[in-house]
């Protein structure tokens, strides 16, 4: 019997590479697509491309995620997220691939100050988050088998995320200040991969709110961060007001993962186990190579 075919898309992002591992590992045959070797906005190199390969299944990764950037930039946004996903839709559709479209907990506006399941209404708050329900909307509108997997907080150990950026701020910083007052749920992109590589086994498409169990704030986030890998530092709680971006932030955007439930999928481990395993055994294993 063939191996089942997978394109990623986004392969050398923070979750891309991780998804590539994952699924090499569970032996698939993978294609993996970085920025310079496709333009998912470009239709037809995508038809051309995913045409040579015929896959059974697209992991759609790639996407624009400078969310502040994103407010002054809204086309680009949109450009990406919204039209790029509908190529990417249009032609898994007619090679008749399963798709998994990677969203954001961005398309809620968490005023209620409770944990959106993948049912609730989506009302996002800045630019970033109407471009990636816009990219939504073209996978359920132009795709019959499709799996919409909305995240938060991401990081890991490719690219740029929270987690580095406060290992790196540590490194030269006295004193370091982080806003106290936004909720969500962290979310390591190995925990992540592992679960869409579930979902692609299965016809059980549909909307799944994936990401590791519990809540934090990006304060908790950051003490914990520093607390695990045992650095002494002057962290400060600050709030949303004190700290001034471009975009608006959803104040609480803490996933409830029904479908997952409901499913029989396993919900992921809790946020604080897996960012002890990210810092005790990835980022220690990497940090001892590179002085090797």
């Amino acid at each position: 019997m063939d191996r089942l075919k997978v394109i990623v898309t986004g392969a050398q992002g923070q979750l891309g590479v991780d998804m590539v591992r994952c699924l090499q590992g569970l032996g698939y045959e993978v294609y993996g697509y970085g920025r310079k070797e496709l333009d998912v906005t470009d239709f037809e190199q995508v038809r051309t491309e995913f045409e040579k390969i015929k896959p059974d299944t697209v992991i759609h990764t790639a996407a624009y995620t400078k969310v502040d950037l994103a407010e002054s930039a809204p086309e680009e946004a949109y450009r990406i997220n919204a039209y790029g996903t509908r190529n990417v839709a249009v032609v898994s559709e007619q090679l008749g691939a399963k798709l998994v479209y990677i969203s954001t907990d961005y398309v809620f506006n968490g005023y209620a100050g409770l944990s959106n399941h993948e049912f609730h209404p989506t009302n996002p708050v800045n630019v970033y988050g109407w471009s990636k329900l816009a990219g939504e909307q073209f996978v359920q509108n132009l795709h019959t088998k499709f799996f919409i997997v909305r995240t938060s907080w991401v990081y890991g150990m490719h690219g740029h995320n929270f987690v580095k950026t406060m290992l790196e701020l540590a490194a030269g910083e006295r004193v370091i200040s982080v806003v106290a007052d936004q909720i969500g749920s962290p979310t390591y992109t190995v925990d992540l991969a592992s679960c869409i590589s579930n979902l692609i086994t299965t016809s059980k498409h549909g909307i799944y709110h994936v990401s590791n169990s519990g809540q934090c704030s990006w304060y908790e986030f950051a003490k914990a961060i520093f607390e695990i890998s045992r650095i002494d530092v002057n962290l400060v709680s600050v709030t949303t007001e004190d700290y001034q971006r471009p975009a608006q932030r959803p104040v609480y955007s803490v996933l409830d993962a029904m479908s997952l439930k409901l499913n029989g999928f396993k919900e992921l481990r809790h946020w604080r186990d897996a960012l002890e395993h990210f810092l005790n055994k990835e980022v220690k294993v990497n940090e001892a190579v590179e002085v090797i």
